[in-house]
């Protein structure tokens, strides 16, 4: 699946996407095995409460599953004004 960070995470991480193999069943899995990598995915990953998601271009939640997922988005939360 294809994977992509906004923002300061995608500053932490030093890429805007990447295409990630992966047998994580949900998105807090997924969050796990990308932040157990290396230290800057640790680092971006450290406050999940600081960010949202999205699978295939809709808000979701991190316990959602990812079966059948083709792309997760992970950002911080937008304010408007």
């Amino acid at each position: 699946m294809d994977v992509l960070y906004f923002a300061w995470v995608r500053e932490r991480i030093g890429i805007p996407k990447e295409r990630v193999e992966t047998s994580a069943a949900t998105v807090s899995d997924l969050v796990a095995e990308l932040s157990a990598r290396e230290d800057r995915y640790a680092a971006a990953f450290a406050d999940i409460s600081a960010l949202r998601v999205a699978l295939d271009q809709e808000l979701s939640d991190f316990d959602a599953p990812l079966s059948g997922v083709r792309e997760v988005a992970f950002f911080p939360p937008m304010t408007g004004g």
